[in-house]
C-alpha cells in the first residue's frame, strides 16, 4: 500500500481496499467520489488533480506525506497537476449539481456538519493554535480578512490569495479550542468570510475549482454562526463564478437561493446584490423584461439600505457598484438584445467609473472594458479602442485572470471592425493581453 501510495497509484490502493473487504460504497463514501467514478479508478484510469488526490489522502485518513502532498494549498497553487488542469476529474456540470445540491441543503435548513461535508473539508493545518480562545483572537482574524479583501480590491486576488489561506491554516485549528459559545459563533462567522475571501481571490486567479471548496466550507460556517445576510453574500459570489464560466442558468440558481437567505437576514443591501445579479444572469440569457425588472427592484432595495451599518462583505456595494452593475447589465443586453441599450449602459459605466478611486482598480478595468464595448456597438470606434486600450493598461498591473477573462467580447467586437485601424490595433493588443489570438 505504501509502495502504491508513494507512486499515486489510486486504482492499485482502491484494489488492495477492495481485497481486503472495503467496498466500492464505502470507499466513495470516503472519498467524496461518485461509485462510477471509484470504478473507473478501479479500472485503471489515473487520478492526476492535486486537489482530488488530497481528498483521497484526507478520506482515507492517509498521512499525506506518503503520497508527497505534505505542503500546504498555497504551494499546492504552484504545482503542475492541479484540479484547474483540462483533466478535471469530473465535468464541470456534476460539480455545479454538486455545489447547488450543498447549498439548497444549507439554505433550506439541513444539518450543516453532516455526513457529506467530507467533500469541503479543507487541508490539515501546520501552525499551532491556542487550546482555548477568546474575542481578541476572533477580532485578528476579522482584521486580517479585511486587509487582504483591500489588497484583492486594489490589486487582484493573485496578490494576496496565499495569505489569505496561511491565514485560514492556522484559523481553521481554532474551531477544536476551548471556547465559550458567543465566541464561538463569531468564530464561524470569521472564518467563513475567511473562506468567502479566499473563494473569491481563487475565482479571480482562475482557481475554480479551489473556488467551489472554499465557498462550500464558507456556506456551512455561515450557516453554523446563523449569518444568513453572509450565506446569501456567500451564494451571490458562487453564482458569480457560474456567470464569468457562461453558464447563466446554473448562476441564477444559485442567485435563487441567495435570495431566501437574503431575505430571512432582512438585509435590504442582500437583497439588492442578489436582485442586480439575477438581473445580470437574466441578461446573458436575453430575457431583457426579466433583467429590467430585476434591476427595479435592486435600486429599491439599494435605496432603502442602510451602508454605514452593513458588514465588510456587502459594504463594497455602494452607489458606484449600483452604477456598475446597471451598465453591466445593459451592456449584456445591447450584445444579446437590442444595440439600444448601449444608452442606458454608456452613463451608468461612465458614472461608476469616474466613482471609482485607485483602491477599487480592477472594478475600474471591468467598466472601462464594458464601456469600449458599447462604444464599439455604437460605432464610435476611436473612443470605444481609447477606453479599451486604457483598460488594457490599467490591468496589466493586476493580479487577476478575470480582467483578461472580461475583455474576451471586447476583443470579439475589435475583430469584427478590423477593418477599422483603430480596432484592428486594439484587437490585436487585446490577442497579446489575453493570450487568446482569436484572428489566427
Amino acid at each position: 500500500m505504501r509502495d502504491a501510495l508513494a507512486r499515486r497509484e489510486i486504482s492499485a490502493v482502491y484494489r488492495l481496499l477492495r481485497r481486503h473487504g472495503v467496498s466500492q460504497r464505502q470507499i466513495a463514501a470516503l472519498t467524496g467520489q461518485s461509485q462510477s467514478e471509484v470504478s473507473e479508478i478501479l479500472k485503471g484510469r489515473q487520478v492526476m488533480a492535486y486537489d482530488v488526490l488530497a481528498r483521497i489522502a484526507q478520506g482515507l485518513g492517509v498521512p499525506r506525506g506518503y503520497m508527497g502532498l505534505a505542503y500546504d494549498e498555497a504551494t499546492a497553487v504552484r504545482v503542475a497537476a492541479t484540479a484547474e488542469s483540462p483533466h478535471s476529474e469530473e465535468d464541470e456540470s456534476v460539480k455545479r449539481r454538486k455545489f447547488l445540491a450543498h447549498a439548497a441543503a444549507i439554505t433550506v435548513g439541513a444539518a450543516v456538519f453532516g455526513t457529506d461535508s467530507g467533500s469541503w473539508a479543507s487541508s490539515p493545518a501546520q501552525t499551532p493554535a491556542p487550546g482555548r480562545i477568546g474575542m481578541t483572537d476572533i477580532r485578528q482574524v476579522e482584521a486580517a480578512t479585511r486587509a487582504l479583501r483591500t489588497l484583492d480590491y486594489q490589486y487582484g486576488g493573485g496578490s494576496c490569495r496565499d495569505a489569505v489561506v496561511a491565514q485560514l491554516s492556522w484559523g481553521q485549528q481554532m474551531l477544536g479550542a476551548n471556547a465559550t459559545d458567543l465566541v464561538k459563533e463569531r468564530l464561524y462567522v470569521a472564518l467563513a468570510d475567511l473562506h468567502n475571501l479566499a473563494g473569491w481571490t481563487s475565482f479571480d486567479t482562475g482557481l475554480y475549482d479551489s473556488a467551489r471548496n472554499h465557498f462550500g466550507q464558507a456556506l456551512g460556517l455561515a450557516k453554523q454562526g446563523r449569518k444568513e445576510e453572509l450565506v446569501a453574500n456567500i451564494l451571490y459570489r458562487m453564482g458569480r463564478v457560474y456567470l464569468h464560466q457562461n453558464a447563466p442558468d446554473d448562476a441564477l440558481k444559485v442567485f435563487q437561493l441567495g435570495q431566501l437567505a437574503a431575505q430571512n437576514s432582512g438585509s435590504e443591501l442582500a437583497v439588492g446584490i442578489l436582485c442586480a445579479n439575477e438581473a445580470w444572469a437574466y441578461a446573458k440569457m436575453g430575457s431583457d423584461d426579466q433583467a429590467l425588472k430585476l434591476l427595479g427592484r435592486a435600486r429599491d432595495e439599494f435605496a432603502r439600505a442602510n451602508i454605514a451599518e452593513s458588514p465588510a462583505w456587502a459594504k463594497f456595494f455602494d452607489a458606484n457598484d449600483l452604477s456598475a452593475m446597471i451598465g453591466t447589465v445593459h451592456t449584456e443586453l445591447a450584445q444579446t438584445v437590442d444595440a439600444k441599450y448601449t444608452r442606458t449602459a454608456v452613463p451608468a459605466l461612465t458614472k461608476a467609473i469616474s466613482g471609482y478611486g485607485d483602491e477599487m482598480a480592477r472594478s475600474r478595468s471591468f467598466n472601462l472594458t464594458s464601456l469600449s464595448i458599447n462604444h464599439l456597438l455604437d460605432g464610435d470606434i476611436d473612443h470605444g479602442a481609447r477606453l479599451g486600450r486604457q483598460a488594457i493598461e490599467l490591468s496589466e498591473g493586476l493580479k487577476s485572470v478575470r480582467t483578461k477573462d472580461r475583455m474576451k467580447p471586447l476583443q470579439h467586437e475589435a475583430e469584427k471592425r478590423r477593418n477599422n485601424p483603430d480596432a484592428r490595433e486594439l484587437a490585436e493588443r487585446l490577442a497579446k493581453f489575453t493570450g487568446n489570438d482569436s484572428a489566427a
